[in-house]
Order: C-alpha cells, then structure tokens, then sequence
C-alpha cells in the first residue's frame, strides 16, 4: 500500500465508531441489523460508517436476499498490520517498498 492509501485507511479508521465496527466484524460477518444494535444511532449513520469503511477497503459487502452482510477485507487488514510495523519500525523498506532514508547528516 502506497502513503497515499494508507492515510486514507488510517482516516477511515479515525472515528472510533468505524474502530468498534472494524472490531466487531474481527469476529466473522455481521448483518447491519447486528451492528446496529450496538450502537445508539440510525440507520442512515450506519451507512455512512459502513460506506467509509467500504470506500477505504476494510470492509467488504455480501447481499443475501434482502440482507446486507459486512465482513473485514482481510487481504486489505494484513496489509494495513504489516504497514504499520514497517512504518514504526526501524526496517530498512517502507511501506511503499521503497529503501528508507539514512536521514540527515
């Protein structure tokens, strides 16, 4: 993943609503109704959390008959995981896959 995708993924997780979906879904595929319930807003809010989520690939959307059921990317997920290590570590490579600098001398 480039910087630019994972600042937006980073962005997408910036509300801790979208963390706590992002944790529930940790846990297998939940229908909107089940995610809903946790929550103490509507429905059209949900949306807009879950279109976040989906726009940023976190999320991936399956309809069944009427039901819509969200479970984690986790191609995207493990990305994201090692990204962030490369990132805050002190590895040689990026998370672009590009050589770090030495820094200024």
């Amino acid at each position: 993943m480039d910087y630019n995708s994972y600042a937006k993924v980073m962005k997408a997780l910036s509300d801790p609503k979208r963390v706590k979906i992002v944790d529930m879904l940790s846990n297998g595929k939940l229908c909107a109704c089940a995610i809903l319930e946790q929550f103490n807003f509507t429905q059209p809010t949900l949306s807009h959390h879950i279109k976040v989520l989906v726009t940023a690939e976190l999320v991936t959307v399956e309809k069944i008959g009427t039901w819509h059921y969200y479970s984690l990317n986790e191609d995207i997920m493990t990305v994201l995981v090692t990204d962030t290590l490369k990132l805050a570590s002190a590895s040689a490579t990026s998370i672009g896959g590009e050589v770090k600098g030495q820094g200024e001398k």
